[in-house]
């Protein structure tokens, strides 16, 4: 058993880990290589220190990441850990051991990028058939949120047109490059008061909508012209991604505070999930915040959504050296 970084020439072995634990554990997270190799270049990532690999033989058996966001929320650092082990090799201390090197790792980083600063931990327990959630109680981590991952076939969509309450002049637009900027600072104005949320600075953002897996053609952004043609204010939008071939995702939707309330959302969301479908897509997935503050999960079953499994994110508050 060797312990290594994850290299590019490792890329292939880790999407076929992640692909054959996402089958095992019914998680639905499937990855291309293109997608994990993206991951290795994302802002702030060093693979050298922030990745993992266990290997046996020539078989990558096991494997971790970190992730640091670059903005601090509600005053404190926030560090995400994600991983796996191949289901042979559960229960021999190979996860608690991966952990230990990027929990550690967190408090370097910390230390060098936000000194004398607190910061949270976050895990995901959410996989059916193996421990990630005792695991991440006995090293310390409590339930924090719980998430909905829900889907809609294209015979139960239930789509929603212009809101009565839109203003005259609000029209719906795919998302373009040109837009990046506006999106971007509304999507933190939209997301300030979500858990867990922190507000994505413009290369997190850029790694986002310049990846492999973006769709802007599905993705929507409710505009407003200003006192004149030419459209000035976002007010809503609907980003999609495909990670899986025919499965189109929605990775994020948000709406202006001051707009809420007005069926913008479900007017985006209709648009591109119709496209989806009338695309070919067989299927449009999201995973939603049961708590939400916006009352979405209410709004994803009212278009059709159903549930398909729930997830547990735990969390750990580390205090600052």
């Amino acid at each position: 058993m060797r312990q290594d970084w994850i290299h590019p020439e490792h890329v292939a072995a880790w999407a076929a880990l992640t692909n054959r634990l996402a089958a095992f554990d019914e998680t639905g997270e499937f990855y291309e290589v293109e997608d994990l190799a993206e991951e290795l270049d994302e802002p702030g990532v060093d693979p050298l220190q922030d990745t993992i690999g266990l290997w046996d033989g020539d078989a990558m058996i096991g494997f971790g990441q970190l992730r640091l966001g670059e903005q601090l929320r509600d005053g404190r650092g926030r560090v995400s850990i994600d991983g796996g082990i191949a289901p042979e090799y559960r229960r021999r201390g190979h996860g608690s051991g991966i952990m230990d090197t990027l929990e550690s790792r967190a408090a370097e980083k910390m230390a060098e990028r936000l000194p004398k600063i607190d910061f949270t931990i976050d895990v995901w327990g959410n996989a059916a058939g193996h421990g990630a959630g005792a695991m991440a109680r006995s090293r310390g981590y409590e339930p924090a949120r719980y998430f909905q991952d829900m889907s809609v076939l294209p015979d139960n969509f239930r789509p929603r047109g212009r809101p009565v309450a839109a203003y005259g002049d609000a029209r719906l637009v795919a998302y373009s490059p040109s837009l990046s900027e506006p999106v971007r600072l509304l999507d933190n104005e939209a997301f300030a008061d979500h858990w867990g949320s922190t507000p994505k600075s413009v290369n997190e953002w850029a790694a986002m909508t310049e990846s492999r897996s973006f769709r802007g053609a599905y993705s929507q952004v409710l505009l407003q012209a200003d006192g004149g043609s030419v459209p000035t204010t976002a007010l809503c939008y609907v980003l999609a991604a495909e990670w899986v071939p025919g499965e189109l995702y929605i990775s994020r939707v948000g709406t202006a505070r001051s707009s809420r309330g007005r069926g913008y959302a479900a007017w985006a969301l209709s648009k591109a999930v119709q496209a989806a479908f009338d695309a070919g897509y067989t299927k449009v997935d999201l995973s939603v915040d049961a708590q939400s503050p916006t009352g979405a999960a209410g709004l994803y079953r009212l278009l059709g959504f159903e549930l398909v499994r729930q997830g547990t994110m735990y969390r750990k508050i580390v205090r600052a050296r």
